[in-house]
Formats: structure tokens, C-alpha cells, sequence
């Protein structure tokens, strides 16, 4: 991890309703890490993420970004600092070209341009007057993190990238996301498949009901096999 952290959450509280969803989380993310957040379903993951990016209004805590406190602020404020958030069903404008939901995203001083995009993306430029409808689940997600770039990400969060796509695809965004991740891109993910999460990570937590119960480095969380049982249910094999 190189650097100072590029975001810092402490003591997050949300609620939905009555519903404590949230109990206090608080994690970290240096400058150009990848940070996974991990857990069973309901254990809060995606409502962090969505309080890090001001879709859910926290309750308590603090969220700073790059130093300045962001928490409570409205989505897309937060967004303008460099906070994108690509959400579980991706967001794609469907009767839109890719090019077209590409540019959308754009922003000037962005060092992602559409030809960045189809570097990384290959099958984006061979899609690129194909409607976002007419794309495979796999080719909607390449979407998704390619418009995010575009809109110069300093944190890119992701909910769940490769849920339900072919192992072929899954290896292909892996490989994007190293390359976006050595260009300096922090990321903070949320991903069920270990495997994903143990070839790209720096460090894991793992939030449950509400709490982040454990937190270590990569070679260290891949040789505890108690603590993935305990938390997560799973061998790794």
C-alpha cells in the first residue's frame, strides 16, 4: 500500500426504517489499493458502499474522502470528487449505444478517454454501435466500470462485478481490473467469488450484522481457512 488513505470510514451507522443495518463499520483505503469488503448476504455490504457514495444517508459516523468529510452529502457531489459507485445491476441505458453510454460518463479532465476504454475493453470497441440491451451480462459490466472511468475515478467502488458470469468472462474483468488498479485507481469491492477477491486484493474485512468482525492482508486471510469458514461459510480451495 503506498501512500496515505484515500478514504476513511469510521463508526458507520445506517438504518433502513428501524432497521439497524449498519453498526458502526469502519474500514480504510490507501491510495491505489484494492480493498475487498466481504460477508454473507444481509450482512451489510452493499449498504456500505451505498453510504460511502450518498445513496443511503448515514445515521452516525463519519466518511471522509481524500480529507474532507463526505458523509450525508448528496450522491452526485460525492461523485464529482471522484467517488463512482458501480452498483449490483449496473445501470446501463439499455436503447443507447455503448459509445453512447460511454460518453455519457465523460469528463474532461478525466485521463480515461474512449480510447483508454477500448485499450482495456477490447469488446467494447467491437460492441461500440451495439445497444446496451443487446449485451451480454459480462459485456453490460465491462460497460458499466468503462463509463465509470471515463468520469475520473479516485475511488472505484464495485457491488458484485462478477456475479453470475461465465468463468471466461470472470478471468477477463480480473485482468481489467489489475490494469486499472496499476494505474493508480483505488477500488473497494464487494464480491462473493474468493477467488476473484484472493487474486486482487491488498487487504480483506469482513462485515457482519452491521460490524466489521475481521480484517487482514491477502496472504494472511488466504492461509486462515477458520476465519472463511466462520464468516463466510466456504473452504477456498
Amino acid at each position: 500500500m503506498s501512500g496515505a488513505n484515500i478514504l476513511e470510514v469510521e463508526a458507520l451507522h445506517a438504518h433502513y426504517g428501524k432497521s439497524h443495518v449498519l453498526q458502526g463499520v469502519s474500514i480504510t483505503v490507501g491510495e491505489a489499493e484494492l480493498v475487498t469488503l466481504l460477508g454473507r448476504n444481509g450482512a451489510g455490504k452493499s449498504t456500505t458502499l451505498k453510504s460511502i457514495a450518498g445513496a443511503v444517508v448515514p445515521t452516525g459516523g463519519r466518511v471522509r474522502f481524500q480529507g474532507a468529510d463526505v458523509a450525508g452529502l448528496p450522491p452526485h457531489s460525492i461523485a464529482k470528487r471522484g467517488v463512482c459507485l458501480v452498483p449490483e445491476h449496473r445501470g446501463i441505458f439499455k436503447l443507447l449505444t455503448v459509445e453512447e453510454n460511454l460518453l455519457l460518463g465523460q469528463r474532461r479532465d478525466s485521463p480515461w478517454q474512449l480510447d483508454d476504454i477500448y485499450r482495456i475493453f477490447p469488446r467494447l470497441k467491437e460492441r461500440r454501435r451495439n445497444g446496451g440491451g443487446q449485451l451480454s451480462g459480462g459485456e453490460q459490466q465491462m460497460l458499466a466500470i468503462g463509463r465509470a472511468l471515463m468520469n475520473h475515478p479516485r475511488l472505484l467502488i464495485l457491488d458484485e462485478p462478477v456475479e453470475g458470469l461465465a468463468p471466461v468472462i470472470v478471468e477477463e474483468i480480473v485482468a481489467q481490473l489489475k490494469t486499472i488498479k496499476a494505474a493508480g485507481v483505488a477500488i473497494l469491492l464487494v464480491e462473493q467469488n474468493l477467488e476473484v477477491c484472493v487474486q486482487l486484493a491488498d487487504r480483506h474485512y469482513i462485515v457482519e450484522q452491521g460490524v466489521i468482525v475481521h480484517e487482514a492482508g491477502n496472504a494472511t486471510f488466504m492461509a486462515d481457512h477458520d476465519v472463511k469458514d466462520r464468516y463466510l461459510g466456504v473452504g477456498l480451495a
